[in-house]
């Protein structure tokens, strides 16, 4: 069963809706639903007293009743006549369903001739239109229609070629008197059914003959009433392409979705209905007596009765107007009454065969197609007259273009409506609007074009990843007649006879299709439908992002066109020619102005962007604001902006960056002409404003980071397509679209490219704030203050990186200049905003980045104090104190904003190895430039030693990462510097022996954990030497203070055992000497050469000593001798490699350590 839902106005109930009807013994299924009814709740009929004159017209007759609503003239007028453009009323009515649940939209009366054609002689003419899946059918009255063609020229062609074709002594058949007479009495014959007395009631004969000419039909005659001109357009049209039908009404009494088998129909009756009976409803006819019913009328009536669920039939008989009897007959009963006997499943076979013949032959959307059957002829052919008539002349002489193309244009709309629910309809709507679109003629009708151009640009998505998903759009081709398959399958000539014309005559070649037997429609399925109705039209693939926007902005284009084309004011325009290139602005650093420059250009744009909130608006074209043309226009350039944004984002990703650039100045003039237009500014165009500046601001970062490609960015930056010169000459038409050019200009200065970046991102935010949208669009907000801490940043670092290289080059000054100071102050400035930028969006590891950033520049500004004192008895001064100091303080404000290692591990052990830095670096400066002049050499000692210590703290040895081995040459260093400070004051200190001891605990601790630290790293056996050395060296100052033998001979053969130790470092030395030989030099580098000759004379000291002053063992004396006698060659020995001197010292290491052992187990 059919339910009530979804109807356009509350229908009021009509025979048995949704009832399934099995008919004359056949099986045919019939559902009907009324969808729509302006017919009042039906009344009882009245039942006439036998003897009533009929030809006596009744007084009520064609005047207006309670009983039958505004619709009773057209329901009694029982006006059998189709209007041409009928079925465009309904689907205009009902757009949701046409496209796709219908087959067949049309008149029940062109219904009811199509299912007669077997059995009827009368000739057959109709316009079929394809829309989606559903067919338009309109009666197509000729003899009207060459009336018309007699008195304005038009359709010539389709006469000459129906009378050499089809009749060639056409003329017009006039209809005889006993039609009219038959017309004239049924309608007496209603009106005296629903006057309710039964008796006739004469009216006077002036007022008869007044009245009688609207029954006659004749105003149905006149072919200006009922044919639209071609070219009109309604104005309301002109205003809005949804609001008008052409001029074209549903002028049904009622619309009805009629199922019948599996065709699903909408169809618009006028049939009167009454209430009576046992039924709820009954159709009246009336029949004269002496004529018996025919097939014909029996098919008539039981169509009409299953057509509107009206269950019964009540029959009046007459004899020469004077009623005789009534009779009940029931719909089921009809097709088995005398002399009218038919077969329903026939009937069903018909209408599958009508509908699959047209389907198969009528596949192109927007054309109109004549299905023509002669008087008294076999044969139905089809022709199409849209090709037709394009063969001969302007298209635009067929009426049913308009009617066809808005149609389409309306369906494509409701579609687009729901467009979000199912993006599988994409294909079809585009279908509909390009084949909308072949029918219109600029010229006649912008605004349509305008708009269908405008909503197919709507059908690619900018705004999300175009997903190459066969569940979003189906892949399969992608003709503009999608719906025709023609080329995928042919049925055999020998199955169906329609498609063979090698029998026909030669002329018949013009017919698309032919039926050369009526009786074959009665066969079962002996039309079947080739043409696969596609579940939705395919849609285009774009192979990526630019070709998807390619194909917005070319619909754009056409769209601005089919605008500019209908405003007619165009003496005020500059006179500009679209194919000529407009110049993109290029500027070098010696042209533009500077950040002082940028400064004012952004206050002037603010200053617009605050006359936009008031409302101020101008277009140099004339437009005005509220027309079609203001408010397409604006949806248009919006459009186009964002695609060019889509493009610029997408070069972007590809580091194209003169290509991004560009498109980024087409998005932001678009942008400009937008606003110039836009009285308000929409919250979600103020966004999107921002989203656009923040990109530029990207691309200028990216240009200033890629310096070295400047030409290649330059070239892409001036290359320019047609498409986008025309959509900039459309553009100037409204605006000179120079607000955004401080910021899409490209310069090859870099501070310039820095600041218009940060001036992008300043202008983002400053939208964001004014126009309130702050709260609104948090994520927004957050990014463009992410993009300001960023770039200020990069600025600062930009000014701390030249005041660096000021201070590289400063040679002969020894203060610090003016320009160091001018750079310290605009970077320290950057970064101090651009960490309140980090902190107001609580973004803690950019803000400690940014807190490093200007640790270091404070060291940078430390360093260029020391490199003021240039005499060579410097001291550490207070004001690199200070500086250090500072950065110290930065530092660890860096590691408070993280608060743990856990927050950005890799930030945090930065932050910690730069504080280490600072510390160990202030410290050494202490240590080496003592400020002996200010202060006492225990204090700095002591300061020295906590700055090492709290460099020590942050020095992570442990942690396995990249930077490890760095820290523990780090921590290595500062126990080296430690012990030997401590070594330095146990050798100078005289008195305090606790203190003494303690300094020798010290450095013996710090000489411990020095040496344990580079032994663990491969990479530093000179620095290891180094600190053994100074262990002997710290050995023998201690025996110099030793009284008893044994003690010294022990502190001996400890420094021995440290000597022996050192063997490790010289394999590795020997290793790194050896692989430098087999590669290059036999020498190692000068330096490496001293370091290891300064080992040698300090073995010799360290050995001399010992063999005269102690008395010790034979054995062992003599091996110590021995040992400084080779010792003593080979240094005297100058013609010995490096290496040669290596492999000696090992051999000597090995002879010691035996004898260290021996010694220690004598001692033991």
């Amino acid at each position: 069963m059919v339910g009530h839902r979804g109807l356009r106005q509350p229908a009021l109930v009509e025979g048995v809706p949704g009832s399934v009807l099995f008919l004359g013994g056949n099986e045919v299924k019939s559902s009907a639903v009324v969808k729509y009814s302006s017919a009042p709740p039906q009344a009882a009929f009245a039942r006439l007293q036998e003897k009533t004159d009929l030809k006596l017209p009744p007084a009520n007759w064609l005047r207006e009743s309670a009983k039958l609503g505004p619709a009773g003239t057209t329901i009694l007028g029982n006006n059998k006549k189709s209007k041409p453009f009928s079925s465009f009323g309904m689907a205009y009515d009902f757009i949701d369903s046409v496209g796709n649940d219908v087959d067949v939209v049309s008149d029940s009366e062109n219904i009811k001739k199509l299912l007669k054609i077997p059995y009827s002689k009368s000739h057959v003419s109709m316009a079929v239109h394809r829309i989606g899946r559903t067919l338009l059918l309109d009666e197509l009255d000729i003899q009207e229609l060459f009336m018309r063609s007699s008195q304005t020229g038009d359709w010539t062609w389709l006469k000459e070629f129906y009378q050499r074709l089809i009749d060639q002594k056409w003329q017009r058949k006039k209809k005889s008197k006993e039609h009219w007479y038959q017309k004239a009495i049924l309608s007496k014959f209603l009106y005296y059914s629903i006057n309710g007395d039964g008796a006739a009631q004469p009216v006077p004969s002036t007022s008869k003959q007044h009245q009688e000419g609207p029954v006659s039909g004749e105003s149905d005659e006149a072919g200006g009433a009922s044919w639209p001109a071609p070219f009109e357009m309604p104005s309301s049209l002109s205003e809005d392409p949804g609001a008008s039908n052409q001029g074209l009404k549903n002028d049904f009494v009622r619309n009805i979705l009629w199922t019948f088998e599996d065709i699903h129909m909408l169809v618009g009756s006028n049939m009167p209905i009454f209430g009576g009976g046992r039924y709820p409803a009954v159709s009246l006819r009336l029949r004269d007596n002496n004529k018996p019913i025919n097939v014909l009328t029996g098919i008539d009536y039981w169509l009409d009765n299953l057509i509107c669920n009206v269950p019964e039939l009540v029959m009046c008989f007459h004899v020469n107007g004077i009623v005789q009897k009534y009779e009940m007959i029931k719909t089921e009963d009809i097709p088995n009454l005398e002399n009218s006997n038919f077969s329903t499943k026939v009937i069903k076979d018909i209408a599958q065969n009508i509908l699959s013949f047209l389907k198969s032959n009528c596949t192109k959307e927007g054309h109109t197609y004549w299905l023509f059957k002669a008087s008294g002829s076999d044969i139905v052919k089809l022709y199409d007259l849209t090709t037709l008539c394009e063969e001969t002349e302007d298209k635009y002489q067929n009426p049913f273009t308009m009617p066809v193309a808005i149609l389409l244009y309306k369906v494509a709309c409701n579609m687009m409506l729901k467009k979000n629910q199912n993006k599988k309809h994409y294909g079809t709507i585009r279908t509909l609007l390009l084949n909308c679109l072949k029918l219109l003629d600029n010229g006649r009708h912008p605004q349509i074009i305008a708009s269908a151009n405008y909503m197919l640009s709507e059908l690619f998505q900018l705004d999300e990843p175009k997903k190459e998903d066969s569940t979003d759009f189906p892949i399969n081709g992608n003709s503009d007649e999608s719906y025709s398959e023609e080329e995928e399958e042919m049925p055999d000539s020998d199955e169906n006879g329609s498609y063979s014309n090698s029998s026909d005559p030669p002329d018949d070649n013009k017919a698309v299709a032919i039926i050369k037997s009526v009786g074959e429609l009665s066969v079962p399925e002996k039309y079947k439908s080739v043409h696969r109705i596609r579940p939705s039209c395919a849609f285009p693939v774009c192979h990526g992002t630019e070709e998807r926007c390619r194909l917005v902005l070319n619909y754009v284009l056409e769209g601005l066109k089919s605008v500019d084309s209908s405003i007619k004011k165009e003496s005020d325009l500059p006179a500009a020619d679209p194919s000529t290139p407009i110049p993109l602005k290029y500027e070098d650093e010696s042209t533009s102005g500077g950040p002082e420059c940028l400064e004012k250009q952004m206050a002037l744009f603010l200053d617009k962007m605050g006359s936009f909130q008031k409302g101020k608006h101008s277009s140099q074209s004339g437009m005005i604001p509220g027309s079609w043309q203001y408010k397409m226009k604006l949806q248009l350039i919006l459009k186009s902006s964002k695609a060019y944004y889509v493009l610029s984002d997408a070069a972007m990703i590809l580091q194209k960056y003169g290509r991004a650039l560009r498109y980024i100045k087409l998005a932001l003039q678009c942008h400009d002409t937008y606003c110039c237009l836009c009285a308000s500014m929409l919250p979600e165009v103020l966004v999107f404003l921002c989203q656009c500046l923040t990109l530029c601001g990207d691309i200028q970062l990216m240009l200033a980071q890629n310096a070295n490609n400047r030409a290649a960015y330059l070239e892409e930056y001036n290359y320019q397509t047609k498409e986008d010169q025309e959509i900039l000459h459309s553009l100037h038409r409204e605006s000179r679209c120079q607000v955004f050019a401080w910021a899409t200009d490209l310069s090859t200065d870099l501070e310039c490219q820095l600041s218009v970046s940060c001036k992008c991102y300043e202008a983002a935010y400053e939208i964001l704030l004014f126009s309130n949208l702050k709260n609104q669009n948090p994520e927004q907000h957050v990014q463009v203050l992410k993009r300001m801490g960023n770039i200020r940043n990069e600025i600062g670092v930009f000014y701390m990186n030249q005041a660096a290289a000021v201070q590289t080059e400063r040679v002969v000054s020894k203060t610090v200049s003016t320009t160091e100071q001018q750079l310290w102050k605009k970077s320290f400035s950057c970064f101090e905003e651009g960490i309140q930028n980090f902190e107001s969006i609580d973004d803690a590891t950019n803000a400690a980045l940014l807190l490093c950033n200007t640790g270091r520049l404070m060291r940078i500004c430390a360093q260029a104090h020391c490199a003021a004192e240039g005499d060579f008895k410097r001291e550490f001064s207070p004001e690199e104190a200070l500086y250090y100091n500072k950065a110290i303080d930065y530092y660890l404000k860096a590691l408070r904003s993280l608060g743990a290692r856990d927050v950005h591990p890799a930030v945090w052990d930065s932050v910690n190895w730069e504080l280490s830095t600072t510390y160990f670096t202030m410290a050494t400066l202490q240590q080496d430039y003592a400020p002996l002049s200010r202060k006492a050499q225990e204090q700095i000692e002591k300061e020295v030693s906590e700055a090492m210590m709290k460099s020590l703290k942050y020095c992570d040895v442990d942690t396995v990462s990249a930077r490890q081995p760095l820290c523990q040459y780090r921590a290595a260093t500062i126990h080296h510097r430690l012990a030997s400070m401590y070594h330095s004051c146990l050798r100078n200190q005289v008195g305090d022996e606790h203190l003494r001891k303690q300094h020798r605990v010290l450095a013996d601790l710090h000489y411990s954990k020095a040496v344990r630290l580079f032994q663990l790293l491969k990479d530093a056996p000179c620095e290891f030497l180094r600190v053994q050395l100074e262990r002997v060296a710290f050995a023998e100052f201690q025996m110099a203070s030793q009284n008893s033998s044994a003690g010294k001979l022990k502190t001996l053969f400890g420094a021995l055992d440290i000597m022996a130790k050192t063997k490790g470092a010289f394999q590795l030395i020997r290793k790194a000497l050896i692989s430098e030989g087999k590669s290059a030099a036999e020498n190692m580098s000068p330096t490496d050469s001293s370091t290891s000759l300064n080992k040698e004379e300090v073995l010799k000291l360290l050995i001399e000593p010992r063999c005269v002053g102690i008395n010790e063992e034979e054995a062992a004396l003599q091996t110590n001798k021995q040992v400084y006698s080779l010792l003593l060659r080979a240094t005297a020995n100058r013609s010995l490699t490096l290496l040669e001197r290596v492999e000696v010292i090992l051999s000597l290491l090995e002879q010691l350590t035996q004898n260290s052992n021996t010694g220690n187990a004598g001692i033991q």
